[in-house]
C-alpha cells in the first residue's frame, strides 16, 4: 500500500457508501447444522446459515448476492453479553471457518458471547472470487527500465481485466466499505441492536469502517495489527518497507542473544549480505530470499530465518513457500479499490521504488505492500473506495492493538489511526515482534478480555512487555 499524497481535500471528501433506506430489511438466518471441514478431523462447533443481501447497495432491491455466516453460540447462555463479529482479514480469509475455530477466543469470551462470522463477498462460500491462472509467466515485479514497466502494467491490466469478466457480478462489488454494510445487515438479521467486533489485520479496515457508518451500533471493538486508510501510496510501501528493516534489527538482537540461533556469534548483517548475493544468482524469482524471510517476520520464527540465511549464504537454497488465503485473487477487487495504488509511468514507479529501497536498505523493500502495487497496475479508474482520514465521531472507546515490530501492518499504522480519533481510541503497544496481538501474552489476552466482557480500558494509552 506508495507516490504523492493524496490532497487533503480528496482525503476528505472520498464517496461514500450508501446506507440502507427503512425500505429494505435482511430476513432472519436459517441456522443449520454446519458442513464437514475437509481439513479439520472434528465436527463443526456451531450453526451455519446464508444472509442475502443486495449485490449493489445503491439499489437495495436490485440483483442480490448470498453470504455465508456461521455462529458458536455462548457457553454459557445465562450469562450471555451478545455478539461477537470476528473478522481473520486476509483480505481473503473465511469469517465463518473463524467463527467455529475453538482455538483463538479464550474460553471467557467463547462463553459470554456467541461467535459470528461471515464470508465477505469473493470468499469462502460467498461467491468466491478465483483468478484464472496465468497461461503465461508474469513479467517480474520490479521493472528496471521503460520497457519492463510497460511490459509488467499490460500483463496486470490483461488480468485484472479477465479476473473481473471471470468474477462479474461480485468483483464490482467487494471492496471494504461494501463489506461494512454487509455486516450492519448481519447485526440486523441477528435481530441484535448493539454488537462487538474483533477484527485482524485486514479485518480491521472493515471494523474502522462499520464505526465510520453505524458507530452508534457498535458496543466494543478490537482492531488488532491495524491497516491505516489514509495511507497514501507512498507511505502505504514505505512504512512497511521500514518496519521490515526494523524487524531485521530484533532478529540480530535475537541471534545475538541466543546461543541456539545458528548464527550466533556471526556478524549477522555481513552473512545476510552474502545470503542475498548468493541467492541472486540463484534460478529463482528475485529477492526470494526477502520474500521468505518476511513470512517467517509474522511469527517471527527466527530459528528458520536464521537457517535459511546461513543454507543461502553457503549457496544452498531452501524449498520456498507460497502464502495462499485466495489473497492472490481477491485482492484486485477489494485492496485495489480500497487503496489508490495507481502509477502511470515509469517514472512515477521509479521514484516511488527509490523512496522503498531508501526506507529498506537491508530487506530492499516490502513484498507485500510493492506486491500490491504492481497487481494494481492495471486496474482502470480511481479506487471505489478512496482513501481518507478515520472519522468516529458516533462510535465508542475502541482498543486499538499492535506490535512494536510488525512486518505487515506497520506500528506507524496504528500511532497514525490513533492520532486520528484521540477521543476514542486506546492504543496497546505489545513490546515485541510478529503479526497479531492477541494471543502474545496473558497481559494481551487480559487487556482484550477484560474490555471485551466488561468494557474496561483507559483513555491513556499502555503497554504489553515482549
Amino acid at each position: 500500500m506508495l507516490g504523492a499524497v493524496l490532497a487533503s481535500a480528496f482525503l476528505l471528501t472520498g464517496a461514500t457508501p450508501a446506507v440502507a433506506g427503512p425500505g429494505w430489511s435482511p430476513s432472519p438466518i436459517a441456522w443449520t447444522t454446519c458442513p464437514d471441514d475437509p481439513d479439520s478431523p472434528q465436527a463443526p462447533d456451531g450453526e451455519c446459515g446464508t444472509l442475502r443481501v443486495p449485490l449493489d447497495w445503491d439499489r437495495p432491491h436490485g440483483p442480490s448476492i448470498d453470504l455465508a455466516v456461521a455462529r458458536h453460540r455462548a457457553g454459557d447462555p445465562g450469562r450471555r453479553l451478545g455478539v461477537l463479529v470476528a473478522d481473520a482479514g486476509g483480505p481473503g480469509s473465511s469469517g465463518v471457518e473463524f467463527a467455529l475455530s475453538s482455538g483463538y477466543f479464550s474460553p471467557e469470551i467463547r462463553a459470554r458471547f456467541d461467535i459470528v462470522g461471515f464470508d465477505l463477498r469473493g470468499t469462502g462460500r460467498s461467491a468466491f472470487i478465483r483468478c484464472a491462472d496465468p497461461t503465461t509467466e508474469p513479467p517480474g515485479d520490479e521493472p528496471a527500465d521503460r520497457a519492463a514497466f510497460d511490459a509488467l502494467r499490460q500483463y496486470s491490466r490483461q488480468a485484472v481485466a479477465d479476473c473481473r469478466a471471470r468474477n462479474l457480478p461480485v468483483f464490482d462489488h467487494a471492496n471494504t466499505a461494501v463489506n461494512a454494510q454487509d455486516l450492519d445487515a448481519v447485526r440486523r438479521a441477528l435481530g441484535e441492536e448493539k454488537i462487538s467486533f474483533h477484527g485482524i489485520s485486514y479485518g480491521t479496515l472493515l471494523g474502522q469502517q462499520y464505526a465510520e457508518l453505524h458507530g452508534d451500533r457498535v458496543r466494543a471493538m478490537v482492531l488488532d495489527s491495524t491497516i491505516d486508510h489514509s495511507a497514501g501510496l507512498v507511505r502505504f510501501v514505505g512504512d512497511r518497507a521500514a518496519a521490515l528493516d526494523e524487524l531485521f534489527g530484533q532478529f540480530t538482537a535475537w541471534c545475538a542473544r541466543t546461543a541456539t540461533c545458528v548464527l550466533h556469534g556471526q556478524d549477522v548483517l555481513a552473512t545476510w549480505r552474502r545470503a542475498q548475493a548468493a541467492a541472486d544468482g540463484m534460478p529463482l524469482p528475485h529477492n526470494w530470499l526477502r520474500d521468505r524471510v518476511f513470512s517467517d517476520m509474522y511469527g517471527p520464527d527466527w530459528d528458520d530465518a536464521a537457517q535459511v540465511i546461513a543454507d543461502t549464504a553457503a549457496g544452498r537454497s531452501p524449498v520456498t513457500a507460497r502464502f495462499e488465503l485466495n489473497y492472490y485473487s481477491i485482492r484486485l477487487a477489494v485492496v485495489c479499490q480500497d487503496f489508490d495504488l495507481r502509477i502511470g509511468t515509469f517514472a512515477h514507479y521509479s521514484a516511488v521504488y527509490a523512496e522503498e529501497l531508501r526506507r529498506s536498505p537491508i530487506m530492499r523493500g516490502t513484498p507485500l505492500g510493492h506486491g500490491e502495487v504492481a497487481a494494481c497496475l492495471g486496474v482502470p479508474g480511481p479506487p471505489a473506495n478512496p482513501p481518507h482520514r478515520l472519522a468516529i465521531p458516533r462510535a465508542p472507546r475502541i482498543l486499538v492493538m499492535n506490535s512494536r515490530y510488525d512486518p505487515a501492518t506497520p506500528y506507524a499504522f496504528a500511532v497514525n489511526i490513533h492520532r486520528q480519533a484521540p477521543a476514542n481510541t486506546t492504543l496497546l503497544t505489545y513490546e515485541g515482534s510478529g503479526h497479531g496481538v492477541y494471543t502474545r501474552t496473558a497481559c494481551t489476552r487480559g487487556v482484550v478480555d477484560d474490555y471485551l466482557l466488561a468494557l474496561k480500558t483507559s483513555p491513556h494509552d499502555f503497554s504489553c512487555p515482549a
